[in-house]
Parts: structure tokens; sequence; C-alpha cells
């Protein structure tokens, strides 16, 4: 029964483990992607329009 428990405990301790991890990569490593600045697209007319 001991080894049963200390074997759950390990499962469970995984699991935890696991959920932690995905919980960082989805909240803090996307929450960087998106502070990144981007350069925005020149569009054709755009150039036309500042000639003005």
């Amino acid at each position: 029964m001991e080894t049963f428990l200390e074997f759950l405990r390990e499962v469970l301790k995984g699991i935890v483990r696991e959920i932690s991890a995905y919980f960082f990569r989805k909240n803090i490593l996307e929450n960087n992607k998106k502070t990144t600045p981007r350069r925005r697209k020149q569009m054709w007319f755009s150039k036309e329009i500042n000639q003005l």
C-alpha cells in the first residue's frame, strides 16, 4: 500500500509539473512575443498620401 501511495505521489507531482510548465509557456513566453515591436507594412498608397 505504501509503495502505491509513493507511486501515486510521483505521478501527481509529474502532472502538476507539466501543468505548471504549460501555463508558464503560455502566459510568460507568449506575453514576450506580444511586446516585441513590429514594423508596419507600408502600403502602396501611403507614398502618394505623404507627397500631398
